[in-house]
């Protein structure tokens, strides 16, 4: 199927997707009234004296969005219960509002021109674990302003219910002994993985080893030892819920061409878990 084929295909894919969401969701949602903000333990009044509470700021109900113009195609859907979590509802309503400003900054730029094939942002939000202990979303979509294809949008988000707050990378593993650690282990793997599939090619053994060298420099680039190249990730979990493994999500460029899509690499507990935040220790299975 030709370039244009594929977007076509896409953007009915998305358009078809986000209708039928909302049409499911909005006679559930109407009724669902908004989580109440959480309280903000540190502010306590001194004695003899009456405080003004601060304004709290308003949830963030999340909506699926469709939106058809000539200029951009716009499809954004979200899990139909992740209004509990309003912190986590205001990362993804932020995530999406920055991808949808980069897509209108495009659309602003054609100023009264008419893109041969309309510009698109096509995004979804999936729950992908639910559990007391974690709640984790994983975003997945493209934004096209024109070119060849489209940018990859590639997420996660891990929210703590009981902490209200988001797991990150850095929070996660806070020393760089740590992630020294996982850069060698997902470094490894990926190389192994790219070895496997260019030795099964037919190719001469000169270009197989300069494509070996070609992708070996990029796995390096992309896996260097920082919480930055780690930043998406979702942890998998045993039957009681602890941590077994985290999958690492690399979009497509970060360790590899763009044809070879988004990559994963999980990593198991055993190795992690030296490495882990004291706060988090808990979250992991043991032994």
């Amino acid at each position: 199927m030709n370039i244009a084929g594929n977007r076509r295909a896409l953007r009915t894919g998305a358009l078809a997707l986000a209708v039928g969401l909302v049409l499911l969701a909005g006679c559930k949602r109407d009724a669902d009234s908004a989580a109440p903000a959480p309280a903000d333990s540190a502010a306590t009044a001194s004695p003899g004296t009456v405080e003004t509470p601060a304004a709290a700021e308003a949830p963030v109900e999340l909506r699926d969005v469709i939106e058809n113009t000539p200029q951009a195609v716009v499809g954004i859907s979200y899990p139909q219960d992740v209004n509990r979590y309003p912190g986590l509802a205001k990362a993804l309503s932020d995530y999406a509002a920055a991808s949808r400003a980069e897509l209108q900054q495009a659309v602003d730029g054609l100023g009264n021109d008419k893109p041969t094939m309309p510009y698109e942002l096509s995004l979804s939000f999936e729950k992908v674990l639910d559990t007391p202990q974690m709640v984790v979303i994983s975003a997945d979509g493209s934004r096209y302003t024109g070119g060849a294809h489209g940018e990859p949008l590639v997420a996660r988000f891990v929210w703590l219910p009981e902490q209200q707050q988001m797991l990150t990378a850095d929070k996660l593993i806070a020393d760089a002994k740590g992630w020294d650690v996982v850069s060698d282990y997902v470094a490894d793997q990926l190389k192994e993985r790219v070895a496997t599939r260019l030795s099964s090619e037919d190719m001469e053994p000169g270009q197989l080893q300069e494509s070996l060298r070609s992708a070996s420099r990029m796995i390096a680039d992309g896996t260097e030892a920082s919480a930055d190249n780690f930043s998406q990730f979702q942890p998998l979990t045993d039957a009681s819920g602890h941590i077994n493994a985290v999958r690492f999500v690399f979009p497509p460029y970060q360790v590899g061409p763009y044809s070879d899509g988004t990559q994963t690499v999980d990593v198991p507990a055993s190795v992690l878990a030296p490495h882990v935040a004291p706060a988090y220790a808990g979250l992991f299975a043991k032994g």
